[in-house]
């Protein structure tokens, strides 16, 4: 689809509430820009919270917001390491204490050290911790504040910006993802995110619940890796003089293309895949089962619970 198309679409955006967006990872990338592409088309008339650690970046994003018309309308920032579930559950109950109802929530979470398999405080994988587990505890403890707004005839959307399409079947004996190797680590994570809507759907119908794969994006996500192997990707695709930056998204443009399909292309309640241009991705590249979705929603519940 056309950016233009999309943009044509989004600018069309027009809430008869003043909507609550929450940005988990909004300092940078697709969060930032999709957290940008909102507040615009809303002419800063949406509560926006952005959570992350870079508190500098997210004061430089609000403060280009459009101001809004309205005094109650805020926008915020909470700084949160969301490697920690405890630090997850912290920022949850502080938004929860200022909103009582949530209409979008968007996660894009991550980084590429993916070659230092660093072992969190709570035992956990941290790429897994940042890809997955942090995500559904993030979900699920905004999942009140999301029925409420269900309740009042609003909308109620959740989007995990991952790699939808580009999933393998996860070895329901190494849920932890501690004895694959790198290929099949990453391609595990891609199911994990779908199975981790298809469960919240299955014990929250009446929500919408996305996850999609925005493709290349140019971002600075790996500019700063320990590894050289990701520098360079990231310098390849961020480069104007390299071909692989005309074959990659402007994060301004991903951003248009996943606000698209968060709030016109996931239309009805339940779960959904959705590509790079923010179209339906329906089952390409699934790789899951309800079995699979089920052992990883009470290994996950049981996981995020204690923490």
């Amino acid at each position: 689809m056309e950016i233009a198309t999309v943009k044509a679409q989004n600018g069309k955006i027009s809430f008869p509430y003043i909507p609550v967006a929450v940005f988990i990872g909004g300092t940078s990338g697709i969060g930032r820009a999709t957290a940008e592409a909102l507040a615009r088309y809303t002419n800063g008339n949406a509560n926006i919270i952005i959570v992350g650690r870079n508190r500098a970046a997210a004061d430089s994003i609000i403060a280009s917001f459009p101001r809004p018309s309205f005094p109650s309308v805020k926008h915020e920032f909470i700084q949160c390491d969301v490697t920690l579930l405890k630090n997850v559950r912290q920022a949850t109950n502080e938004i929860l204490s200022r909103h009582s109802k949530i209409n979008v929530l968007v996660i894009s979470t991550g980084e590429m050290e993916l070659f230092n398999r660093e072992i969190t405080e709570d035992g956990l994988d941290r790429i897994v911790v940042l890809a997955y587990h942090s995500r559904w505890k993030f979900i699920h403890g905004f999942m009140p504040a999301l029925a409420k707004a269900k309740e009042a005839n609003e909308d109620a959307k959740v989007l995990s910006v991952a790699s939808a399409g580009l999933g393998a079947k996860v070895d329901l004996e190494d849920l932890e993802l501690k004895k694959v190797s790198l290929i099949p680590f990453l391609r595990s994570i891609s199911t994990y995110n779908d199975l981790m809507v298809e469960g919240f759907a299955l014990h929250f119908p009446s929500i919408t619940f996305i996850h999609c794969s925005p493709g290349r994006v140019r971002t600075p996500l790996g500019s700063n890796s320990s590894s050289i192997l990701f520098r360079t990707l990231s310098f390849l695709i961020n480069s104007p003089f390299s071909p692989w930056y005309y074959y990659s998204l402007a994060p301004e443009d991903a951003g248009e293309y996943q606000l698209y399909g968060m709030l016109y292309t996931a239309s009805t309640p339940g779960a959904w895949r959705i590509t790079q241009d923010g179209s339906d991705l329906g089952k390409k590249g699934y790789n899951g089962d309800e079995n699979a979705r089920d052992v990883l929603w009470r290994y996950t519940l049981e996981v995020t619970s204690t923490k």
